[in-house]
């Protein structure tokens, strides 16, 4: 790493310690964002500012480390102005804001799809892991200002008025019935993001109020976007139940979920290939509607913390084998370290728009430019031969953060920007002892899925299986 560092300060001979290559930056925004992407949008026709630019300025919006939106603002338009050489069409924070709430749907997709396409073009082996294309699923809340506006869109809306709050004078334990009410949770958006496991960066994602489900949300973008042939959806035990994964199956999707007490499976329901591993999800009301079961496999790992149950709909071993399987649900934990990167890392844990529909154009856009700086720094990385599950965030925020304060007439390397990108890496010391060891070893205080309900098929469930097939 020390030799890599040098070698970078040699090539900015002209350049102060402090400054960063401006046309670098330039020229990274230019290779992921340009007309092309948004040929076929139709503006209104007194629209004065070009799609573009506007892409642009947000993405440098939420890329300044600037502790306020407006001062965020100011800093990008300025920095918008030399890259483009003329005054910004958006002049003032509440004219970017208005436009975003106007056009982000819109824009969000295209911009969407041109990062699908960069992370084929770059990803190579990381792309698909066993010939899967691995898409991990899971939810968070992010905190917005507690104002009148965001309570009323984001909060639970009967809060304090449930059958057990009213109720509470009738209960026999005097202490609780005495105690008062929790406070109200702080006004939360529900984010349920997709991650791809090979690139290490965000793939979709779909937000909503604090009671949102995250269930409902994946259904959601199950039905409204395209995904690549032979995706694999990994997440965890909330992702359960005949609906979604029927649901699934449907739109010929392939899913490997991890399951727990929550789930109920038959074994040896009759099917004309059973085998070991092989279990069925026939929920009693899902059998009384006369619809057919799940067929799933059944895989069974050891954990740290004991046996780990997944399921999944892939049936043959040789297109999924249960190591990687295994390799690739330990992958999925990496969406977690997403959000933590988001949240403390990118520093939005907590939003700063005192409105809601401002509050979900910051989360869009804050979203999209750490999958920029995401996207950018593995690019350079991968030139290199160095994986993205080394790519270091942090460092990579850092590197885009010190080139936005860098003078527009700097004249510098170009390749200072790249260079410093691929150095933006995990530390690679070698361990003498685990990380694991300055937790709590028993792990008394975390809750555990436990282990799914299996029981044999009765006779009567056999039969009416049987009758179904039959039928069918």
């Amino acid at each position: 790493m020390a030799k890599k560092r040098k070698e970078i300060g040699r090539g900015r001979k002209s350049c102060p310690d402090t400054a960063m290559p401006f046309e670098a930056l330039q020229r990274a925004l230019a290779w992921i964002i340009n007309k092309d992407i948004f040929s076929k949008l139709t503006m209104h026709g007194n629209t004065n500012w070009v799609a573009s630019e506007l892409v642009v300025l947000a993405v440098l919006w939420v890329w300044s480390d600037k502790t306020t939106l407006t001062g965020a603002f100011g800093h990008a338009k300025h920095l918008a102005e030399s890259m483009l050489g003329q005054e910004a069409a958006l002049t003032t924070y509440q004219g970017l804001t208005a436009a975003l709430v106007t056009w982000t749907a819109t824009l969000l997709p295209l911009i969407q799809r041109r990062f699908h396409d960069l992370m084929e073009k770059i990803g190579g082996d990381h792309w698909r892991i066993g010939g899967w294309l691995p898409l991990a699923v899971d939810g968070s809340r992010i905190t917005t200002p507690r104002t009148k506006s965001n309570e009323a869109a984001f909060s639970a809306p009967h809060f304090g008025r449930s059958a057990s709050a009213r109720g509470r004078r009738r209960w026999k334990n005097k202490k609780r019935r005495s105690k008062p009410l929790g406070e109200r949770v702080k006004p939360q958006i529900w984010l349920t993001l997709m991650w791809h496991m090979g690139l290490c960066m965000p793939w979709s994602w779909k937000t909503g109020p604090s009671t949102s489900s995250e269930r409902g949300h994946f259904l959601e973008m199950l039905t409204t976007m395209v995904f690549p042939e032979k995706t694999l959806f990994c997440a965890d035990a909330g992702f359960v139940g005949y609906e979604l994964w029927k649901a699934l199956e449907d739109a010929d999707h392939h899913f490997l979920i991890r399951v727990g007490a929550n789930v109920a499976l038959l074994r040896n329901l009759g099917h004309a290939k059973e085998r070991e591993g092989l279990v069925y999800l026939w929920p009693a009301k899902v059998a009384k509607k006369e619809q057919l079961p799940l067929i799933l496999r059944l895989i069974v790992l050891q954990g740290p913390r004991g046996a780990v149950y997944l399921v999944t709909n892939v049936l043959s071993t040789n297109a999924l084998s249960d190591r990687l399987a295994a390799r690739l649900y330990r992958l999925r934990w990496g969406i977690e370290l997403q959000f933590r990167s988001y949240k403390q890392t990118f520093g939005r844990g907590k939003l700063l728009s005192r409105t809601p529909q401002r509050a979900l154009v910051e989360l869009d856009w804050s979203l999209l430019g750490l999958w920029m700086v995401q996207l950018l720094a593995v690019k350079e990385q991968l030139a290199i031969g160095s994986p993205p599950q080394q790519s270091s965030v942090a460092l990579a925020v850092s590197v885009i953060q010190e080139a936005m304060h860098a003078r527009p007439d700097d004249v510098c390397n170009p390749s200072i920007l790249r260079s410093r990108l691929s150095a933006a890496v995990k530390d690679q010391y070698h361990r003498t002892s685990s990380k694991r060891s300055r937790y709590r070893p028993h792990y008394k205080d975390v809750p555990s899925t436990g282990k799914p309900k299996i029981a044999n098929a009765t006779a009567q469930q056999r039969h009416a299986y049987n009758s179904l097939t039959n039928a069918t």
